[in-house]
């Protein structure tokens, strides 16, 4: 389109494009084949589409976005390519899901393992860094599940599909607590314990009488806090 088609006041254009109005009235016979043909396929990729998104599944349902918005709005293009493609990805997904079923390696490959976080009460550092999880992710994770401090944790896994499992321990310990330092009302709840000290960075607990400068033998912070329970 050249600058002097452009007016403001060309309503047609702004409207409906290089196309007559009557295209309108197709869009809409167009959208409602695409939507109940797209609605078949969602059906027969399986239940975990409407649940939790996996990997393979969000990539799906950006490339099904794709396919049906063309079809259904420019006019020099056909339904049937689109309902090829869609079925396409319809059989690779399945066709993906089957394979890793079968063999646990793609299902590694393509879904991720489960990773540790936190651990007996303290975060595993090294863990975090390799899936970009920060402190504070964690901490809300936890504070979601009404936890107050690491050493009521047993294990924080951080699953294959991006959600977080925790696992409490029966008798909680001190650890560090994961509130938020601003709140310093909720923070007057956890009772400091003078006789142990954690890491402020991973609530590693100090195996022995630490002095200013002395590392963490777990993550190399050197900055040390009362336990709290």
């Amino acid at each position: 389109m050249k600058k002097e088609d452009i007016h403001l006041g060309d309503w047609q254009r702004i409207l409906f494009g290089d196309t007559p109005g009557v295209f309108s009235w197709e869009v809409v016979v167009r959208t409602i084949i695409i939507y109940l043909f797209f609605l078949v396929v969602m059906r027969l990729l399986s239940k975990r589409m409407s649940a939790q998104l996996t990997i393979t599944e969000l990539c799906v349902m950006i490339m099904l976005g794709g396919i049906v918005s063309v079809p259904m709005q420019i006019p020099n293009r056909g339904l049937l390519p689109a309902i090829v493609v869609l079925l396409c990805v319809l059989f690779y997904q399945r066709g993906l899901s089957w394979l890793s079923l079968k063999k646990r390696k793609v299902e590694l490959a393509v879904q991720g393992d489960v990773t540790i976080l936190v651990k007996d009460g303290v975060l595993q550092i090294n863990h975090m860094r390799d899936d970009s999880i920060s402190n504070n992710e964690v901490f809300a994770q936890l504070r979601d599940r009404k936890i107050k401090q690491l050493g009521e944790v047993k294990r924080l896994y951080f699953e294959g599909n991006g959600t977080f499992s925790v696992f409490k321990e029966d008798s909680p310990r001190a650890g560090l607590s994961v509130l938020p330092v601003k709140d310093k009302t909720l923070n007057q709840t956890l009772k400091p314990v003078d006789n142990q000290k954690v890491c402020l960075n991973c609530g590693q607990p100090a195996q022995e009488q630490i002095h200013s400068g002395n590392q963490c033998p777990n993550c190399g912070h050197a900055q040390w806090t009362n336990a709290v329970q």
